[in-house]
């Protein structure tokens, strides 16, 4: 098991200096033309919206998708459990958010309307993606489980009430129906 995840954590490494590091990291960078950043409190406000997206993609990729699920948030290596814990019990796609919010926390911390326009075109591929890849992967991967997850948690706009709490629904005398067929539930 902790072979297992050291494996996932490193996969899981490699993948976000690559991916995200690119399109949250290196993409802005060049589309921010040299720009200074705004400076006093809006500085640091920008700054506090870029430690968030951070913290939310490192929290879901390295706790939810490495450590729990035993994978990574790469395609070619995708968890092996349905992860329902944590921030996804609010939002079923919190890391794409979390990139956005490193994306949105650039364009504002340079005042530059190119990257608030690719941050636009960065969710609408993130959500062709979720809609024509992910959903569809999860559900043949997961099925019932997947449906009734989908069903009680909102793709992108997260709802943070305890009716939401994904974790509750999976626990008790469910999770033994998930144990019995076979099927593992975080």
């Amino acid at each position: 098991m902790l072979r297992a995840n050291i494996s996932a954590v490193a996969k899981t490494l490699i993948f976000t200096v690559f991916v995200p590091g690119t399109v949250a990291g290196y993409i802005p960078w060049r589309l921010r033309q040299n720009a200074a950043s705004v400076t006093g409190p809006e500085k640091w406000a920008a700054i506090a919206v870029i430690a968030i997206g951070i913290a939310i993609y490192l929290h879901t990729a390295f706790w939810g998708f490495a450590l729990l699920g035993g994978g990574t948030p790469a395609p070619i290596a995708p968890t092996k459990i349905l992860v329902v814990k944590g921030l996804h019990r609010f939002v079923r796609n919190p890391m794409y958010i979390g990139v956005a919010l490193v994306i949105g926390g650039q364009a504002w911390l340079f005042h530059s309307m190119h990257i608030a326009i690719y941050m636009v075109c960065m969710l609408l591929v993130a959500h062709l993606f979720v809609i024509l890849y992910e959903e569809p992967t999860l559900h043949r991967q997961f099925g019932e489980e997947y449906d009734r997850y989908r069903a009680s948690v909102p793709r992108w706009i997260p709802k943070f009430s305890r009716t939401n709490d994904t974790y509750n629904k999976f626990s008790s005398n469910k999770l033994s129906s998930f144990y019995e067929n076979g099927r593992t539930c975080p």
